[in-house]
């Protein structure tokens, strides 16, 4: 029986239920007097072990894995929007370009929408050496069955040893698809990306148990090794436009199955906060002693055109929704400004602002961690501080000369 991913020998099977007692997944279940599997079934292994009949296996195609010696060359997957590039694939390319120079292959874009010209020429300029591109239709707005299996269809035949993505909505979504149907590792949320020089293979580091560790994990067996990126973690290279490149049309042959979702329509929501693309981050951390706490900082991220963001532990105390958390279990950002407010500075929630051009921490504890990435520091009740310091930018942003002059106080 096989149902699931396991295989069942109905003959053999003597009924004992040692493997239903050790699945972890509720994938197994007994009918008759016999095991049965369901779509549960993981392919973890461990009911064969302990099966004393050795009734039950695994598909030998699944467990052997693949030639990876096969396997050549780094791909990126840019993700579009109305024609416009996602800036996390510009990101993600020049990842890329280093991983593809030090491993001595070719670094290809899959570009995949409707009139892509434009797309496919601007990721030559950010260091792809060829570009495949999809152009139809039906690929005109991201959806993830025709998107997975454009994408699927292309591994299969080229055989890429990586395949990056970003882990933007979309792109965790397609990469999750095309992983499970190509029967390989994913890795997800990078925050760093290297190759061991001893097998070729790529190191994918990645925040685990809640972020209080760094994990690295490795896909020894299977191609291509895929992982998605987190936005902002890596800097975006300088676009070159004289660099050549090839630009490859691939045909688009979707199966009548992959077109069954359609869009009806495409409605906007209200304005989110966009962490990410903020240039001025005004941030909140369990210093602030509840919800109230962040109503001055807010008063001063409107003031300088910024976004209000805040540590896993405000967020954790409810005091602000879970879209503003910045660290490694929340956003990973890249301003010009970010000023921290009682904030102490734990390594998860440096991790994800320690790349900020200036930093201004106002923290009551002068050995709080925070102070040592500060460019500048304040001890002090950013209660009261905050306050001041809104008021004191407010003067200078109407009369800049009043509050240029020497000694002048608000």
């Amino acid at each position: 029986m096989a149902d699931g991913l396991l295989i069942i020998d109905g003959e053999a099977c003597i009924g004992c239920e040692a493997c239903v007692a050790v699945c972890s997944y509720a994938a197994l279940e007994m009918m008759d007097g016999i095991a049965v599997v369901n779509a549960n079934c993981t392919a973890c292994a461990a009911c064969i072990d302990v099966c004393p009949v050795g009734a039950l296996s695994l598909p030998e195609r699944r467990r052997r894995g693949v030639s990876v010696d096969d396997y050549r060359g780094v791909w990126v997957w840019v993700e579009q929007f109305g024609g416009s590039a996602h800036p996390i694939s510009w990101e993600m390319m020049g990842q890329g370009r280093r991983l593809a120079d030090e491993l001595r292959v070719s670094l290809t874009a899959c570009v995949l929408g409707e009139g892509m010209a434009s797309v496919a020429q601007d990721a030559i300029a950010y260091g792809a050496d060829r570009v495949l591109v999809a152009d139809d239709p039906a690929l005109a707005t991201y959806r993830t069955e025709p998107y997975a299996q454009v994408l699927i269809d292309l591994v299969r035949r080229e055989r890429p040893e990586i395949f990056l993505l970003g882990a933007s909505s979309r792109g965790r979504d397609l990469a999750g698809s095309v992983a499970t149907e190509l029967y390989t590792g994913l890795t997800a949320d990078c925050t760093a990306l290297e190759i061991d020089p001893a097998t070729r293979g790529l190191l994918q580091t990645r925040p685990a148990y809640g972020g209080n560790i760094m994990a690295t994990i490795v896909t020894p067996h299977h191609r291509p090794q895929m992982a998605t990126v987190r936005h902002r973690v890596f800097e975006v290279p300088p676009p070159d436009y004289q660099r050549p490149g090839d630009i490859v049309p691939v045909p688009v042959d979707l199966d009548a199955a992959t077109l069954v979702t359609q869009i009806l329509e495409f409605i906007r929501g209200d304005e989110q906060v966009n962490l990410a693309d903020a240039r001025i981050i005004v941030s909140g951390g369990a210093g602030l002693s509840g919800s109230d706490g962040f109503e001055p900082l807010r008063e001063l991220a409107e003031l300088l055109g910024g976004a209000v963001g805040a540590s896993r532990a405000a967020v954790d105390a409810g005091w602000i929704p879970y879209a503003h958390q910045v660290g490694q279990t929340g956003r990973t950002v890249r301003p010009d400004l970010y000023i921290a407010c009682g904030i102490s500075g734990a390594i998860q929630h440096r991790a994800g602002m320690s790349t900020a051009r200036v930093i201004v921490a106002i923290n009551t504890d002068p050995h709080a961690p925070i102070f040592d990435i500060a460019t500048y520091g304040i001890v002090g009740d950013c209660l009261q501080v905050v306050p001041l310091l809104t008021e004191r930018l407010r003067v200078a942003l109407q009369h800049p000369q009043v509050a240029a002059q020497p000694g002048k106080s608000v």
